[in-house]
């Protein structure tokens, strides 16, 4: 860490509000946010959605980060996905030109946002409780749901990381050699 930066998110001190449970459960989506929005910072909007070799694009990682977390929650309030989660999830990765860095960065941000404000309403009594994960009902815990929205996450920025790097290095010269969709 260089003296110009802040201290990772977890050493910032507890998320107002939030459980202390539930704590790590916000401070890595709080540390997702930032680190996707470092990460992407350099990317021209062009290079979001290319995939090197097949790889998925910077671009489904944002969306996929941000519907993990949407359904995990969604389970974690015990409740079935929606038909518009359903077309949420078919659709990530998807190209579309209006989904721009800042249309991206601004919906995870939203969808961050959601799940603090949830966690922040967690009776803590609770985490231990069965939760159902997918239409195939497959049993979980409250607690295991949202770790799971934290963790996965965490896993993507790397992914996203490593792939953000790849399409910078490969630039504009090479851009047009990988497949967008």
């Amino acid at each position: 860490m260089n003296q110009n930066s802040s201290p990772e998110v977890w050493m910032r001190g507890p998320v107002e509000d939030v459980p202390a449970l539930l704590q790590p459960v916000a401070h890595a989506l709080l540390q997702m946010t930032e680190d996707v929005e470092k990460y992407i910072a350099p990317l021209d909007g062009s290079l979001l959605w290319l995939r090197p070799e097949n790889t998925a694009s910077v671009a489904f990682h944002i969306q996929h980060i941000g519907g993990v977390i949407d359904r995990m929650f969604t389970y974690a309030d015990d409740r079935p996905l929606s038909e518009a989660q359903f077309d949420y999830l078919s659709n990530e990765g998807v190209f579309n030109p209006e989904l721009t860095k800042d249309v991206l960065l601004s919906e995870l941000k939203r969808r961050v946002a959601g799940a603090i404000g949830a966690l922040k309403t967690i009776d803590v009594a609770e985490l231990g409780r069965v939760r159902f994960l997918g239409r195939k009902r497959i049993p979980t815990t409250l607690i295991g749901l949202l770790f799971h929205a934290a963790e996965h996450s965490q896993r993507h920025v790397g992914q996203l990381l490593v792939t953000a790097r790849w399409v910078r290095a490969l630039g504009a010269t090479e851009a047009g050699e990988c497949a967008i969709r």
